[in-house]
């Protein structure tokens, strides 16, 4: 587990890495993520079951943590259909939309709503003097 995130707010990306590799150094390949601060816990952790399967048949050995959720959430989990259940309930819920009917209706400023008066009603309606 490679840990990232910032201070109080951890993150932790799950990697095959050789293991005269410092823990957060250089990775052969990403196999999952893991984030503990969120409020489903079957939701934590996602895995990539196929990669994880493959790293372990060539040898890889994963840490104590690891193993458990491979246990959990790996291709033969026991908790699969709860985190199918939590992922989806965690999706976003699309927002109705609402359209909204003005009171007045909207003019366009181009047309001009008054018919224009001719030039003869104009000087008819101003008193000469």
């Amino acid at each position: 587990m490679k840990k990232l995130g910032r201070k109080k707010r951890p993150f932790f990306r799950i990697c095959a890495v050789d293991s005269r590799r410092p823990r957060d150094g250089r990775v052969l390949e990403e196999l999952g993520t893991y984030d503990p601060m969120l409020p489903e816990t079957d939701a934590r952790a996602i895995l990539k079951g196929e990669r994880i399967d493959y790293w372990l048949n060539v040898g890889a050995q994963p840490s104590v943590n690891v193993k458990v959720l491979i246990k959990k959430y790996g291709t033969e989990g026991t908790h699969l259909e709860e985190q199918k259940a939590a992922l989806e309930r965690l999706k976003p819920k699309p927002r109705p939309v609402v359209a909204i009917q003005p009171d007045t209706p909207v003019e366009d400023e181009d047309q001009e709503t008054e018919p224009e008066q001719s030039v003869a009603e104009t000087a008819a309606a101003e008193p000469e003097e």
